[in-house]
């Protein structure tokens, strides 16, 4: 026979373990700000659905295989901004 779970105890569906993200205290209080009042049970939860889109969105421009212009005009943007680019 089979071996059977103690009496009281339940058997939980099995899902993915979840991961931990760490994030600054600051950006942490910051998203709290800015999820209030928006639906968003917790920053975790805004953090997942965020993180899903941005992935989301990545997986279609690596399956287009081209950037826009725009998308273009973005990452120049911000390698000036870092310093990687002169200022034209």
């Amino acid at each position: 026979m089979g071996e059977r779970e103690p009496p009281g105890r339940r058997v939980r569906p099995s899902r993915p373990a979840d991961a931990t993200l760490k994030i600054p205290r600051p950006l942490y209080e910051r998203l709290s700000q800015v999820i209030e009042g928006t639906g968003f049970r917790s920053v975790t939860e805004f953090c997942v659905y965020v993180l899903r889109d941005v992935i989301a969105a990545r997986d279609a421009h690596v399956a287009s295989g081209e950037l826009t212009r725009e998308e273009v005009e973005i990452v120049r943007r911000r390698l000036r901004s870092l310093g990687y680019l002169d200022a034209d």
